[in-house]
């Protein structure tokens, strides 16, 4: 077997990333994303790819934030570890899958060969999340009537409810910049997402109950792809209420007031009363994303 060869890309090549089957519909996920060629590498043997991957971010970063496209053709595993080993980037790998992807089994296997060369560069599994979309023919979900929304211009306010809400939380994300710096770590890193949003700080909204009580906080956002469900949280004290419910049909009426033709969403697979209440408020699941996370080399793996 010929040399793998690791090529990075540029616009006058930018074609060889598209040179590639996409056996889990990748470029449907990505029909509102915009991939900076040199961004983009891919691993050639016979001057054949076998393995792309495409790193992304805003497009005010000078980095990328994630790599949200990663195929590696069937045994090219290696090839695929090769690829992320060698990039200039460790950061979030996200496997963005179809629905069903476990159903069948060719798109399992074209699944399972991406996270074996993911593991082969020493990335691990953080979590796997449902994607949601609603769009106008679902229907508003009803508004409870029992909370009162307003904004809040002080974001310490939200830093505070952000670390209360994180004292007991299901959020993989979470739960790993807590085990990293504690819990004022995941508020902070919740506050720098929404603010690199580039939907208005003015959209964040707290929620009271009738008596005046902080009950959680939703954040309608923007990001570079659309409108989304930025945040639902609400504080422990008030859980076993179903103010979630009430926080999402809020946070979509507020978009869709905005000008949404679609909103987006996410939750943890695992997170059971959230996935729960998307599929209340209409939001159907479209896609799943499967999060990776770059982890330490030894020195034995290390290249």
């Amino acid at each position: 077997m010929t040399d793998t060869v690791i090529r990075a890309l540029a616009e006058s090549d930018a074609h060889l990333f598209d040179a590639h089957p996409d056996p889990l519909n990748a470029r449907a996920a990505h029909q509102r994303t915009t991939h900076r060629p040199h961004w983009k590498r891919v691993a050639l043997r016979d001057g054949a790819v076998v393995a792309r991957g495409a790193w992304w971010g805003g497009p005010d970063d000078e980095e990328p934030v994630n790599l949200n496209w990663f195929d590696v053709a069937e045994g090219e595993i290696e090839a695929g570890a090769e690829l992320l080993r060698s990039a200039p980037w460790r950061v979030e790998l996200e496997l963005n899958l179809p629905g069903d992807w476990r159903e069948h089994p060719a798109l399992a296997a074209a699944a399972e060969t991406r996270f074996a060369a993911a593991r082969a560069a020493s990335y691990e599994l953080l979590v796997e999340r449902f994607l949601y979309r609603w769009t106008p023919e679902r229907g508003l979900p009803e508004r409870p009537g029992r909370l009162v929304f307003g904004p809040e211009p002080d974001d310490a306010v939200f830093f505070d409810a952000l670390r209360r809400i994180h004292a007991a939380t299901l959020d993989a994300h979470a739960l790993k910049a807590i085990k990293e710096g504690g819990l004022d770590q995941a508020a902070r890193e919740e506050l720098e997402f929404f603010h690199w949003c580039p939907s208005p700080r003015e959209w964040w909204q707290l929620a009271r109950t009738p008596e005046g009580e902080l009950a959680g906080i939703h954040i309608p956002a923007h990001n570079p792809s659309g409108p989304t469900i930025g945040f639902i949280g609400v504080l422990p004290e008030h859980r076993g209420h179903g103010y979630a419910y009430d926080l999402l049909a809020e946070c979509t009426h507020f978009l869709v007031e905005q000008g949404a033709e679609v909103v987006t969403g996410a939750t943890d697979r695992g997170n059971f009363p959230m996935a729960a209440n998307f599929t209340k408020a209409g939001f159907p699941v479209v896609r799943e994303r499967i999060n990776f996370h770059p982890v330490a080399r030894s020195a034995s793996s290390a290249r």
